[in-house]
């Protein structure tokens, strides 16, 4: 899903709202960097007081160099890539509509040269017509229900999968009930609390200090003060706080109206028979984004190939990238048949990376899906996917999370999956985001997902949270090796990333609740968090035929 997937974050930033590193080494002389790992919680970090440089690209820093656990992009173009161009390399943004006209993504995008735009004609015969970009297969579709009410809806699966769907929907109805209501009272109160602070500083924006400086009497500004301190815990200004706040409730809005709302239909508008894979005619060649609050594919598109050093807001991690923009991911949960028939898009029309940042609880067909997963597999293509914002362990089958590379925790269905969990800029106990799914089975690899700074809509940046955004990172640096050593395989490239991380061996807190914590190890297969400069290393070693994987 899209709105939903990663929008899903606002539910643990509720309750704050109510309530250095030592010497590096190396891996027996393969050039490998290895982060010093003892005393995690006690070495000097930069935590909460980035520069708003390293807010906006912490994901690139280096966590020896910078003290903060990026994947050491910065390090590997001025050490390892120079200006070495590679090879152009096609990856596949499966993800909402991307805004094709941002001055960031304008020139990193796909073309079928072999289409000719707006004539209504299959020109190359691949079976889509005018498809310049990539092809839209929710036609002018956005809002959608979550795949659990649509099968209540449509009366999809056996009885016992769906009364196990009629309980998660009660039960999530209600939570989004509650939460509407308390961001409802929370936003009024904070900007009661903002127009009042306004009015007695006389001034339209204020700091902390300034709040301070007010020697309250009255019981109602002594409120105000209170409840002002304790948003500025939270964010730097208070327009940050309402923003989103107001973020936050149109969420559960969108919850109750569109994605928990068992009498919407949000597939109408395309035409088509959605549980039929056989149905395809149906959609068209634009994968525009259609509304601004569509920006979930373009924010993730920038964090793979936005334009490098043209002195606009970011750089993406790979260079030398085509991004191929394919729309199947709705603002609710995305349909078994657009992931399926997206990904053998993507392969057929020379992607060799494809990210997916969209995941669901239900697959009602799943074997569309894992089926081609297996054709990229097939023919040499990765599939990198988030693996969700519910802070919970996907090894435990009660949380099923789809699509996945294997059933019931059995033996991989193929060898070209990576699943990706998200890091905070936080080098310790906090280093795995509270939201960030795990699983030692189920998830492969951490990358930096909180606070990710990235294109949006409109020529505009914003920071997003998530495990949709850590995917891309590591996408960026599959086709980043993929480019500079153009032979290795998908499955080289999968175990590329994952043998040639950071391990952390110490601790780290899971889940929101705070009261878990493992080792990375114990937590994902590989144990490490992704590194772009180390991947390169070992990506050379291999297709010199120097390392054997």
């Amino acid at each position: 899903m899209t709105n939903t997937y990663f929008k899903s974050i606002f539910a643990f930033s509720i309750a704050a709202i109510l309530t250095g590193c030592g010497s590096t080494k190396t891996a027996g002389g393969s050039g490998l960097v290895l982060t010093p790992v003892e005393n995690i919680d006690t070495t000097p970090l930069k935590i909460s007081d980035l520069t708003t440089s390293e807010k906006n690209n912490w994901g690139h820093l280096d966590l020896v160099t910078d003290t903060i656990p990026g994947m050491s992009v910065d390090k590997a173009y001025s050490e390892i890539i120079k200006n070495k161009k590679g090879t152009k390399t096609i990856v596949a943004v499966l993800d909402s509509g991307i805004d094709l006209n941002h001055e960031d993504l304008v020139n990193v995008l796909w073309t079928n040269t072999k289409e000719k735009a707006g004539n209504g004609i299959d020109d190359d015969g691949n079976g889509f017509i005018d498809d310049i970009h990539g092809y839209n297969f929710l036609g002018e579709s956005y809002n959608e229900q979550l795949e659990y009410v649509r099968m209540l809806r449509l009366n999809i699966g056996d009885a016992a999968t769906l009364s196990k769907a009629k309980a998660k929907l009660d039960s999530k109805y209600n939570e989004a009930l509650q939460g509407k209501e308390q961001y409802e009272s929370i936003y009024q109160a904070v900007k009661n609390a903002d127009a009042d602070v306004q009015k007695y500083l006389k001034k339209d924006v204020y700091t902390k200090q300034d709040l301070s400086s007010i020697k309250a009497t009255d019981e109602a500004m002594q409120r105000n003060v209170a409840i002002l301190n304790q948003m500025f815990g939270i964010k730097e200004t208070i327009p940050d706080v309402l923003k989103d706040l107001k973020n936050g409730l149109t969420y559960y809005t969108e919850q109750l109206n569109y994605n928990l709302n068992k009498d919407f239909n949000g597939r109408e508008p395309v035409g088509d028979d959605a549980y039929d894979i056989t149905d395809v005619n149906y959609g068209n060649g634009n994968p525009m984004n259609r509304v601004d609050d569509e920006s979930h594919g373009t924010h993730v598109a920038g964090i793979i190939a936005a334009e490098r050093n043209n002195g606009k807001g970011v750089n993406g991690v790979a260079n030398n990238v085509a991004i191929m923009s394919i729309r199947a991911v709705p603002n609710g949960d995305e349909y078994d048949k657009d992931i399926a028939r997206g990904i053998r898009y993507a392969v057929d029309n020379g992607a060799r990376v494809i990210n997916g940042s969209f995941g669901k609880s239900f697959s009602p067909n799943a074997e569309w899906v894992n089926e081609a997963i297996k054709y990229a597999a097939d023919n040499n293509v990765l599939f990198v996917h988030a693996a969700g914002n519910d802070g919970a362990n996907l090894d435990d089958p009660i949380n099923a999370n789809f699509p996945n590379d294997q059933i019931n925790n059995g033996p991989e269905i193929a060898d070209n999956v990576i699943t990706v969990g998200a890091l905070n800029p936080k080098y310790g106990s906090e280093l795995v985001a509270s939201y960030s799914n795990y699983g030692k089975i189920n998830v492969d690899v951490f990358a930096p997902g909180t606070d990710i700074y990235s294109t949006y809509p409109n020529n505009e940046y914003e920071y997003s949270p998530g495990t949709s955004m850590a995917a891309p990172g590591v996408a960026g640096i599959a086709a980043l090796v993929m480019s500079q050593y153009p032979s290795l395989t998908a499955a080289q490239v999968k175990k590329i990333i994952l043998q040639s991380g950071l391990p952390i061996k110490s601790k780290v807190v899971l889940g929101s609740a705070g009261n878990k914590s493992d080792t990375l190890d114990q937590i994902s297969t590989s144990g490490k968090i992704a590194n772009a400069y180390n991947a390169l290393v070992l990506a050379s070693k291999v297709a010199a035929g120097q390392v054997k994987l």
